[in-house]
């Protein structure tokens, strides 16, 4: 920011110092804490430095029922620097850790900030965490405490610091009285558009997810996968006051602020977009399931084991499952991940007793249960087979023909492996051979004609070669499966119209 300030001063050739300082001044964004500070920090000895400096305190002031002398807090009056490069500094820079002097001055002036009052912001020890109340969880405390340890308090003091300094900058260009509405907008303004936080590109998340799915990381980065950039925003939106319901499709998070019968969604991977909750559920995706603060702590815990098991380690993995369980209890999905790791681990016995347990409470948002549980049970795979449909693929076509050929080699042993089946389809599809494809899809619908997923793709793929009865047929068989749970997604109201359209209409 400062050169900025620097190129236009050497540009104000023919004025004295004081009305250069004065213009530079008045182009300033007069609610930015960081240009103002910045500003000051360059000239502090001007009339406009020292107007920028009382602005900047005013705005700090802003939603204080008491407000601060800055006069009294030596430290930031000596030096603004360390604390405007929180929120100045580029991405991938190294993080500043604060002096005590200096986090006492941003805890000082923070201290209106609503997530003090919590509970959850007392705790020093992450086992306290189990039996807190979830509406007293302090989620980016917690989140700090996992990565840095209670034994590292500057670090976690540190990068709070962070967080309070955005929440100033936020609460600084909301007015007295804000709404819940305007709170929304300027964090999303200030996280997506002024501080351009993104979805890290797929050869980087897909190496290390964990490094995008972590609070700090995300902080450092500015790049966050859909989980690490939604807890950034909670993060926030607990500062400020903001009520938000955490939801989780297959896969995914998203959040939601829900009052009044209005429902706004939040789409962290695509800037805070309001996507339509329609949009989310799919074939196989009836409810979508609303999540807890501490269940976020334990999502948290499954990004970084899904890392782990991606790096070939599903002895840390399901160390870090268990972790997770702490907050997640016996959630279908985390108890699936964790039998799958077990049998990883050649602990058969363990991971057919988890089989057991899903199977007599499986997943509830999915209508098809999960058929890699009862292949393993009927001997229709190995535990090797699993960890290859799992296998990750980025935008090499060599590593999905790496894929491709793996599991062929499985399927060669287990014709019956449905998941293995599907997923060969899966690559087929990623290569644009949809020919291979529909033959892949045909071979699952012979051995199991009550997927809808797999029905859908059937119809769909049969469509684009012009095979209207195909289309129709397993488009039926879709929608028969899809009506026994009452569900129709938008997206198979979308595959009937197209059918409608192209197809003669004798066939319909």
């Amino acid at each position: 920011m400062w050169y900025i300030f620097v190129f236009a001063f050497t540009a104000l050739l023919g004025a004295n110092y004081e009305e250069k300082t004065t213009v530079l001044y008045n182009s300033l964004d007069p609610s930015s804490l960081s240009e103002l500070f910045a500003f000051y920090h360059l000239y502090p000895e001007t009339k406009a430095g020292e107007r920028a400096y009382r602005k900047a305190w005013e705005l700090i002031g802003l939603h204080r029922e008491v407000g601060v002398e800055p006069e009294k807090l030596v430290e930031f009056s000596l030096d603004v620097k360390p604390m405007t490069a929180f929120v100045t500094r580029a991405p991938y820079e190294d993080a500043i850790l604060l002096s005590e002097k200096e986090l006492e001055t941003v805890e000082r002036i923070s201290d209106h900030l609503l997530h003090r009052k919590l509970k959850g912001h007392s705790v020093w020890n992450p086992d306290e965490l189990f039996d807190l109340p979830n509406e007293e969880v302090d989620l980016s405390r917690a989140i700090f405490l996992y990565q840095f340890g209670k034994e590292n308090p500057l670090q976690v003091r540190s990068y709070e610091a962070y967080l309070d300094m955005m929440a100033l900058q936020i609460l600084a260009r909301l007015p007295k009285g804000y709404t819940d509405l305007q709170a929304l907008e300027a964090i999303n303004h200030f996280i997506f558009h002024e501080l351009r936080y993104r979805f890290p590109p797929h050869s980087m998340w897909t190496e290390d997810v964990d490094l995008y799915t972590f609070l700090p990381s995300v902080l450092d980065s500015r790049h966050g996968v859909c989980l690490g950039v939604s807890i950034l925003y909670l993060g926030l939106a607990q500062r400020i006051g903001l009520p938000l319901e955490i939801i989780t499709p297959p896969g995914h998070i998203y959040l939601s602020y829900q009052k009044g019968g209005k429902t706004i969604n939040i789409e962290t991977t695509a800037r805070g977009l309001d996507i339509p909750t329609e949009m989310y559920l799919g074939i196989n995706t009836k409810n979508l399931k609303t999540r807890t603060l501490k269940e976020v702590i334990g999502l948290h815990f499954m990004n970084a084991a899904a890392t782990a098991w991606h790096h070939n380690d599903p002895k840390k993995a399901l160390s870090l499952y268990e972790q997770a369980q702490n907050f997640l209890h016996d959630d279908p999905l985390l108890l699936t991940f964790m039998a799958y790791n077990h049998l990883f681990l050649g602990e058969i016995k363990e991971g057919k007793a988890l089989f057991k347990k899903i199977k007599e409470h499986p997943v509830e948002d999915a209508l098809y249960p999960d058929t890699i549980i009862d292949d393993f049970l009927a001997k229709n795979i190995d535990a090797k087979g699993i960890q290859i449909v799992y296998k990750e693929v980025d935008e090499r076509r060599e590593s999905v023909l790496e894929k491709q050929e793996a599991i062929q080699k499985v399927l060669k042993s287990y014709p019956k492996f449905r998941e293995g089946i599907f997923h060969l389809g899966v690559t087929w599809l990623q290569l644009g051979r949809n020919k291979e494809a529909l033959e892949c899809l045909k071979r699952y619908h012979a051995l199991d004609p009550n997927n809808p997923t797999v029905e859908y793709y059937l119809s769909t793929l049969s469509l684009q070669r012009w095979a209207f009865h195909d289309a129709l047929n397993h488009l039926n068989f879709c929608k028969a499966i899809l009506e026994k749970h009452n569900h129709r997604p938008r997206v198979l109201t979308a595959l009937e119209k197209d059918l409608r359209q192209s197809a003669p209409t004798h066939l319909l």
